[in-house]
């Protein structure tokens, strides 16, 4: 674990792992001003939908655009967290209306949201207190199998096995 949190190495489909390019990645959002840069660029369609962003193992937001791995918007590396995140103009100024650990790239446990907080507010942006949607994630013992566990049902939905109370996703954690 780094001094903010766990980090988290990518756990997904190798196929979109092997697709990342060298020097590829989000934009790195480390200040304001690369914040009001990147957000002046964007389109009414885009700002209407969240972006996918990671917080690198460097401290530091990524943002791109909805649709984009999380894989790629890391440049391939671990992250502190991962999710999607919509912002929101408020009494001139943007802040964050809705962020989430939503990322089965790397299924960040909810537990990280510190990092999150920490990435946001070195930026300036106003936020909520925590993700306001929290993904729990678990893989199966049994099968290995990632799940999205729901309504508190720790129950693998590929082979109907237990899944365990603490976030086990990656194997080599």
């Amino acid at each position: 674990m780094s001094a903010r949190g766990r980090s988290y190495r990518y756990v997904g489909p190798v196929e979109l792992e092997v697709a990342v390019r060298p020097g590829g990645g989000g934009c790195r959002i480390g200040s304001a001003a690369d914040f009001d840069r990147w957000i002046a660029e964007r389109s009414a369609a885009e700002l209407a939908e969240p972006f996918t962003f990671v917080v690198g193992t460097d401290g530091v937001l990524r943002l791109a655009p909805r649709r984009s791995e999380h894989v790629a918007c890391a440049g391939g590396r671990m992250v502190l967290s991962a999710g999607e995140i919509g912002f929101v103009r408020e009494a001139d100024r943007w802040t964050v209306g809705e962020v989430s650990n939503q990322s089965t790239g790397y299924c960040p446990d909810v537990i990280s949201w510190p990092a999150v907080a920490h990435a946001l507010d070195g930026v300036g942006l106003g936020r909520p207190s925590g993700f306001t949607h929290e993904v729990v994630f678990r893989r199966c013992p049994d099968c290995q199998e990632h799940n999205i566990v729901r309504e508190d049902d720790f129950v693998c939905v590929f082979c109907g096995s237990d899944l365990p109370e603490a976030w086990n996703v990656d194997p080599t954690v």
